[in-house]
């Protein structure tokens, strides 16, 4: 599965999903199965049973990815963070299972592929959000495991909907047309000066 699933792209908006991958859903199962298999095959109590299977249906939804979406909207000027987090639902009946943070897309300043440690699985990878506040915020919460390039075209994909790669580029060119106007401006007062000396 990749980093994300692009679900709507035209000019003015970029609506991206993420589903949890294999590897949950096979945690999920195995360890559905690991509480049912317990449950059928021990001789305890009818108590005793709803516990293996309530505490292994436990495990597998707190180790469950999160539903994420990302909404660039051009035309409100606002991204969209949204996730929703099977765990969160179980734990507090519904109520706060869903998270959405809202920032400003004129503040965007860089799209970047950033690395983490994930416990027992190694290296994984995110897209950050770097803000002119100084602020970043990870695209998605959980990282993707192993190689990058599903992450790196995730990211030349936002910078390109975005212009980022555009706006650097004048940044950069109207820095150095600042800079060679001042080395300009230097050299004709010091040829002024030699004149008047």
């Amino acid at each position: 599965m990749g980093y994300m699933v692009v679900e709507k792209h035209n000019f003015t908006m970029l609506h991206l999903k993420r589903n949890p991958g294999i590897r949950s859903w096979s945690l999920f199962i195995g360890m559905t199965s690991i509480g049912l298999a317990a449950a059928y095959y021990s001789a305890d109590s009818f108590l005793w049973k709803l516990f293996y299977v309530t505490g292994c249906l436990f495990v597998a939804i707190q180790n469950m990815e999160e539903w994420e979406e990302a909404v660039f909207d051009k035309t409100n000027n606002e991204i969209q963070l949204k996730t929703i987090s099977l765990y969160t639902l179980v734990l507090t009946l519904c109520k706060k299972g869903q998270e959405k943070v809202v920032l400003d897309l004129r503040h965007l300043q860089d799209v970047c592929v950033a690395e983490e440690k994930v416990r027992y699985l190694g290296k994984g990878y995110h897209v950050m959000l770097r803000l002119a506040t100084g602020f970043s915020y990870p695209l998605t919460q959980s990282a993707t495991i192993g190689g990058r390039s599903d992450v790196e075209a995730m990211a030349a994909l936002l910078k390109r909907f975005l212009g980022l790669e555009e706006q650097r580029q004048q940044k950069e060119m109207s820095e150095y047309t600042e800079e060679e106007a001042d080395f300009l401006d230097n050299s004709s007062d010091s040829e002024d000066e030699r004149e008047n000396a």
